[in-house]
């Protein structure tokens, strides 16, 4: 800890975004093992994702933008956020909404990798901030965001992977397809990072546009993937569980 402490934010981003693209390639890796994951399994890790991510997007992120920028700035920030998601999502679905295979599985992969650029920008943001010693932003706090979105993404892997298999494509060729959703997210933290350290005066935008990305993909997608099951009570309890560890890492331990 003391090594990665030392290291410059734009090394910690490179490293925290590389762990969540190596766990995306955890979740696709899936694809070699089972034809199918265990249903509850899944839910249970988007659930606590959720968590995770909600939290985050609060105490490390919204909280600290509101204490440094003007409320207007960091309300269009906010809404930027969810605003680019929800656009991105239905451009790429009308442009690509067909039944040819191949379009089915561009789209698949399209959505995933759109949403996974401002979670890496997310993570790059909160080291930037951290490093500049905004109150309320901590590397273990920027670590607790890289661990959300980590968490979230083993899931996202097989998402992709799992289905690209069942549609044709070999499971070699699937896996590839499936980490590599991912990859954005290193190269959105270290964009983030320098973003937060050549242009300061924008980093209270940037806060609240990672959060409302964030906040996009919990309440779009995590949520209701999570629900979707017959223990709604268990994973509701996960959800708030995985909040709580958030909320602790960042405030307690912060």
């Amino acid at each position: 800890m003391s090594f990665f402490l030392s290291l410059s934010p734009v090394m910690q981003a490179f490293i925290a975004t590389l762990f969540t693209f190596l766990l995306t390639t955890l979740g696709a890796s899936i694809v070699f093992c089972f034809k199918k994951i265990n249903k509850l399994v899944i839910k249970s890790l988007i659930a606590i994702s959720a968590g995770i991510m909600l939290a985050a997007s609060y105490f490390s992120l919204l909280a600290p933008a509101v204490e440094t920028g003007s409320l207007l700035l960091v309300v269009l920030g906010f809404i930027s956020g969810g605003l680019l998601l929800y656009l991105g999502d239905k451009i790429f679905t009308k442009i690509l909404k067909t039944k040819s295979t191949n379009k089915r599985n561009l789209l698949l992969m399209s959505s995933i990798t759109i949403h996974n650029i401002p979670e890496g920008l997310s993570i790059g943001v909160a080291f930037a901030s951290a490093a500049l010693g905004l109150e309320g932003v901590t590397v273990l706090a920027a670590l607790g965001i890289a661990l959300g979105i980590g968490i979230q993404n083993i899931p996202e892997g097989s998402a992709v992977a799992l289905p690209l298999r069942s549609n044709g494509l070999s499971r070699a060729k699937a896996f590839i397809l499936g980490a590599l959703s991912g990859i954005v997210e290193p190269i959105a933290g270290v964009l983030g990072v320098l973003l937060i350290l050549k242009v300061q005066f924008i980093m209270p935008f940037l806060l609240a546009f990672a959060a409302g990305a964030m906040i996009y993909v919990v309440v779009e997608e995590l949520i209701p993937d999570s629900q979707d099951t017959n223990r709604k009570g268990l994973i509701t309890i996960l959800t708030i569980l995985g909040f709580c560890i958030m909320m602790m890492l960042d405030v307690a331990l912060g």
